[in-house]
């Protein structure tokens, strides 16, 4: 009888292994092989891993959450949420360049997705038309460095030719340069920099290089993470949109495609304007006879990026160099930037821009100072957008909840 109850209980076992599924089934057959039976508890586990794995879900259906009421649970999220905000903070201080390079290639990325966009539109692939807007983006600043550099480095020359003859008018008596340099002994201060500690000057060289190549490196830098960026804006615009909750994703959708048109917009803009910009100094600086008119209306453009103080300086500078013209040049100069100032901030930048953006001007010269403040140019690149975001939201979202509640 014992060795019939003993053939029962083995055919039993045979019987629940032949029905349970093979822990094999469950063990990744590219880990841990060869694959034994000495798992012990980890073979069960094996066997209900091959039971949950199905073709809808091959790494099966998640689980319930924790409890989120458990003390011991709110103890260690608590300390978990200090703790990694501590390490977030110092992270962030630590990289906070290269955040900066890659949030300014996002930024250039979103600004041509409605050229991108466009040509989408039309039938060509994705693929395509990111290619072209590159291409073109590229050609036209390499056209522009050709036809460009030949006369940066003539009037470079001839500015050091004529230095000696600058530096002449600082001791004549009856010029402007000689009354303002009785005044602030420009003379003094630059012979006394000339005359310094010549490591000091050699350490302000090597400094002046360590800052070119650092400005060359970040510039290849942003321009590859533009191309990556604006390559694959829509596989990231969908993974930010899966990070909102399945209830609120259809307005996220809404409201977060509307700020990406808004930047857009504001990044063509803004170009647009700096370009005009630059045309409109050089062809009054060619007319007015103010030498380096190429070299200095670049110097316009790229500073009329920077909103409502960029141009600002850089006419400041202009008039400096056309005061070593004369006074009623100067004076010229001045009167020029002060009319193109007008007519950008009541002309361009409200047909370009502001039925892009919609920002009141007090909202943004506030932006700007404090983008500035922060992240000096690059803050003040991107505050009028930032601000017309923020804005959105708070009409959208955080008005109506406060009128209700």
């Amino acid at each position: 009888m014992v060795a019939a109850a003993d053939r029962g209980n083995t055919r039993r076992r045979k019987g629940n292994r032949a029905r349970r599924p093979r822990p094999e089934a469950g063990h990744h057959r590219l880990v841990a092989q060869p694959h034994t039976d000495d798992e012990g508890p980890v073979a069960a586990a094996e066997a209900a891993a091959a039971q949950i794995s199905t073709p809808e879900h091959a790494l099966g259906r998640p689980g319930r959450p924790l409890d989120r009421r458990s003390p011991f649970f709110i103890g260690m999220s608590a300390t978990a949420g200090v703790a990694v905000m501590v390490g977030l903070v110092d992270m962030v201080i630590t990289v906070r360049d290269v955040l900066v390079l890659i949030g300014l290639a996002l930024f250039l990325a979103i600004g041509l997705e409605p050229a991108v966009s466009f040509l989408a539109r039309h039938k060509f692939p994705r693929f395509s038309a990111v290619l072209i807007v590159l291409v073109a983006g590229l050609g036209v600043v390499g056209g522009f460095l050709a036809a460009a550099v030949p006369p940066l480095a003539h009037q470079t020359t001839q500015f050091v030719t004529q230095a000696p003859t600058m530096f002449s008018r600082l001791q004549s008596h009856n010029s402007l340069l000689g009354q303002l340099n009785e005044r602030v002994h420009l003379q003094q201060r630059l012979q006394q920099t000339l005359s310094g500690d010549a490591s000091g000057l050699v350490n302000g060289l090597l400094g002046a290089g360590q800052v070119v190549f650092s400005a060359l490196t970040s510039g290849l830098i942003l321009i590859v993470l533009t191309m990556y960026f604006v390559t694959d804006l829509p596989r990231i615009r969908a993974t930010i949109y899966r990070l909102v909750p399945h209830s609120r994703r259809p307005r996220a959708i809404l409201l977060g495609d509307e700020i990406f048109a808004k930047v857009g917009g504001y990044v063509l803009g803004n170009l647009l304007i700096s370009l005009i910009a630059g045309a409109l100094t050089f062809g009054f600086l060619l007319i007015v006879g103010v030498p380096y008119a190429l070299l200095l209306s670049l110097f316009v453009a790229i500073l009329d990026l920077v909103p409502v103080i960029g141009s600002t300086l850089a006419g400041l500078v202009v008039c400096l160099v056309a005061l070593s013209v004369s006074l009623p040049a100067c004076l010229a100069t001045a009167g020029f930037f002060l009319a193109y100032r007008l007519t950008e901030d009541y002309l361009l930048v409200p047909r370009i821009i502001g039925r892009v953006l919609k920002v009141p001007a007090l909202v943004t010269v506030v932006a700007v100072l404090l983008g500035g403040a922060l992240l000096g140019i690059v803050g003040a690149l991107v505050a009028i957008p930032a601000a017309a975001a923020v804005l959105l939201l708070t009409r959208e979202v955080l008005f109506p909840r406060l009128d209700h509640t």
